[in-house]
């Protein structure tokens, strides 16, 4: 996105932390909704341990086959936003360079600071979210995953997304720098403050512009929402019964039993399939033309994460990845897109909006 483009179209000032704040020109109304899908690619450790620089193992990678099918039957080039330790040995890297290869899937990139060299920082919660450390260390860790991408698949990767969603006030500037075109941070409807992470309740579901100097990233969101009978109130209400609290007291679950709210991600982690279903007619009600999917790679092996802890799990992780592509590219009139020509549509949609008003 030009500068001019931007100051021609009138577009929203800055952000209070610096960052901008950028309604995307949308697909036109009567264009298909369309499906993107990221894996965050990472490697193995137990969600319930503190962070550890020792926990680096990719087995799973061995596993990723079977969704990949899945995805591939559907017409669908998934994105696998890898980490370091997945591109630090051969092991983590060599499925996916032999599908890169072969045009099959594209290469984005994901931080995890704890895992990432340069590891000078203390590691704890807060510095888990890399958009709190010092811009240097984040500029280096992100320049060192990005050279190291290049190194394994021979292309520079132009999709990021902050593990833990730790994308900062340097994270866009840094990512425009480093030659990256789109970010997948955002996670809407999440506060991460009580751990000494960012707050996305403000965000939009659908994509928008993040301004750092000259330039502009495209922030293609995770897709997630609140529906239910008091979704209208969602932003002001669900905050106030989302917090530590808040989930202490089962609140959310309560007001989701009660129909009244119930957050929603589109993912086969922890969601229902009829409420990804639920989650995807509530957004095209209301105009949403991307929808960004997305699961971790450990999940492929029972016992890895929370979500899939044997192998009846597993059946039903990719038998709702299967069901679900197939309602939305069919009873929802969906399309599989692929990451440049999201962004593509998004760059010209900018164009045009900029030519209307000039």
């Amino acid at each position: 996105m030009r500068q001019a483009d931007k100051e021609e179209t009138g577009l929203a000032p800055p952000m209070a932390d610096g960052r901008g704040f950028v309604p995307a020109p949308g697909m036109d109304a009567d264009a298909p909704p369309v499906l993107l899908v990221v894996v965050d690619t990472e490697e193995e450790f137990d969600w319930n341990k503190p962070f550890s620089p020792s926990e680096v193992a990719v087995s799973s990678m061995a596993a990723q086959e079977a969704a990949q099918r899945i995805l591939e039957s559907h017409g669908l080039r998934p994105v696998y936003a890898v980490d370091y330790p997945i591109v630090d040995t051969e092991e983590g890297y060599a499925w996916l360079r032999e599908r890169h290869a072969a045009g099959l899937i594209d290469i984005g990139a994901q931080m995890h600071p704890w895992v990432n060299p340069p590891r000078r920082e203390e590691i704890s919660f807060r510095n888990s979210f890399a958009g709190n450390l010092p811009r240097e260390l984040e500029q280096a860790k992100i320049a060192a995953l990005t050279e190291r991408i290049g190194e394994v698949f021979g292309t520079s990767p132009v999709f990021y997304k902050a593990g833990r969603y730790g994308f900062g006030p340097n994270t866009a500037g840094i990512l425009l720098e480093q030659g990256y075109l789109i970010d997948g941070s955002s996670f809407p409807t999440r506060d991460f403050r009580h751990e000494g992470g960012p707050d996305y309740t403000a965000h939009p579901v659908a994509p928008y512009w993040i301004r750092a100097g000259s330039g502009a990233l495209l922030e293609l969101p995770r897709t997630a929402a609140v529906t239910g009978l008091l979704s209208s109130w969602a932003a002001r209400l669900f905050p106030l019964i989302a917090t530590p609290a808040g989930e202490r007291l089962r609140l959310p679950g309560i007001c989701s039993r009660l129909g009244l709210m119930n957050r929603i991600t589109l993912t086969p982690e922890g969601v229902s399939l009829e409420e990804a279903k639920l989650l995807t007619r509530h957004l095209l009600a209301r105009g949403q033309r991307v929808f960004h999917l997305s699961y971790h790679s450990p999940s492929l092996v029972p016992g890895h994460t929370p979500y899939v802890r044997s192998d009846k799990d597993l059946e039903a992780f990719l038998r709702w990845l299967d069901e679900y592509i197939a309602f939305f590219l069919h009873e929802a009139g969906g399309v599989a897109m692929p990451l440049d020509e999201i962004y593509a549509a998004m760059q010209a949609a900018v164009d045009n909006a900029a030519k209307r008003v000039s």
